[in-house]
């Protein structure tokens, strides 16, 4: 499993693999066709709740994650479900968040990366 994030602003690649929406809702001022999405994966992404309470507010980072983290864990099917298509290819998860390193996106992908040892 090969996961890369990307920001659904940028530039698609063929290097991207799958693209992969990890958000709940659709990106602002972007057509379907600009965004060349392959699936999108609404009940991957935070709950509305967490995703309004979190406000993209670096101070709650930490607390975010933990929360997205235990909202990942009581979501197994969606979560296998997501493992079973990055199984064996290039997968690139797309986000619309401004903030690159603190994103849903790149909290999914470590979740998933840590426990497939």
């Amino acid at each position: 499993m090969k996961i890369r994030l990307k920001r659904v602003y940028e530039t698609p690649a063929k290097s991207d693999g799958l693209r992969i929406l990890v958000e709940r809702l659709w990106p602002r001022g972007l057509t379907k066709e600009a965004a060349v999405i392959d699936q999108w994966m609404k009940d991957i992404s935070p709950s509305p709740t967490l995703r309004q309470w979190y406000g993209h507010e670096p101070e709650k980072w930490p607390e975010f994650q933990r929360r997205y983290r235990a909202e990942l864990k009581a979501n197994a099917p969606a979560v296998e479900a997501l493992r079973a298509v990055c199984a064996n290819r290039s997968v690139t998860f797309v986000y619309a968040a401004k903030d690159q390193e603190r994103n849903s996106a790149a909290v999914l992908k470590n979740f998933l990366e840590a426990k497939r040892t």
